[in-house]
């Protein structure tokens, strides 16, 4: 496993190209999002999710799962966005609003009977990047997280002990806020509702 320290203002992109080639060979990375550090994996490779679903005890058939964009337009072809949805998610994103949508035939069998994928598009410039240079979304998890004791945060360091044998590299960009992110449920998106209040107030 290797740390690689990358600045949300000059990404590295040879770093960049490096992890997105890790994930593409189904390998797993910790990465910055706009709330805490993830667990992330090419979202179209079934070996790299189980092995993610191992690690945080996932079951993926009764939990939700959820993809990091680049952007709504690389959302758009994983999940299906009727334009109230998209103008919601035009509102909020890039933030810290997971949106749960009906799921599209595009993602791959660990997905086949669910009916709905959680989409995020971070306000954090190196989790889009990683999406943009993969080329598809990063299935993603948050790492060990005491919402009831939100002063508790591991560091890059911490987290690349602590991970040592499970993922492959670990990006050391700065701190996180340390909260996780509202997940608002779109799947009627004429009555989305909030089904976790976190980082972000959402009105519809």
């Amino acid at each position: 496993m290797k740390t690689l320290k990358i600045y949300p203002t000059s990404i590295n992109e040879r770093f960049l190209q490096q992890i997105a080639e890790t994930l593409r060979d189904g390998g797993l990375v910790i990465y910055p999002t706009d709330t805490v550090y993830a667990i992330g994996c090419d979202a179209l490779n079934n070996r790299a999710i189980e092995r993610i679903c191992k690690i945080k005890g996932i079951n993926p058939q009764k939990q939700q799962l959820s993809v990091v964009c680049s952007d709504i337009s690389q959302a758009s072809d994983y999940a299906k966005i009727d334009n109230n949805a998209f103008a919601l998610m035009r509102r909020y994103l890039p933030g810290a609003v997971t949106f749960v949508l009906p799921a599209s035939t595009s993602l791959p069998k660990v997905f086949k009977g669910r009916r709905t994928v959680g989409v995020r598009v971070p306000d954090n410039p190196i989790a889009r990047a990683l999406a943009e240079a993969l080329g598809n979304p990063v299935l993603s998890t948050s790492v060990e997280f005491d919402p009831e004791n939100p002063d508790y945060q591991m560091t890059p360091h911490d987290l690349s002990l602590k991970y040592i044998n499970e993922v492959d590299i670990v990006i050391d960009g700065g701190d996180c806020d340390n909260q996780l992110s509202t997940v608002v449920d779109c799947t009627d998106s004429s009555d989305p509702t909030v089904i976790r209040q976190g980082k972000v107030d959402f009105e519809a």
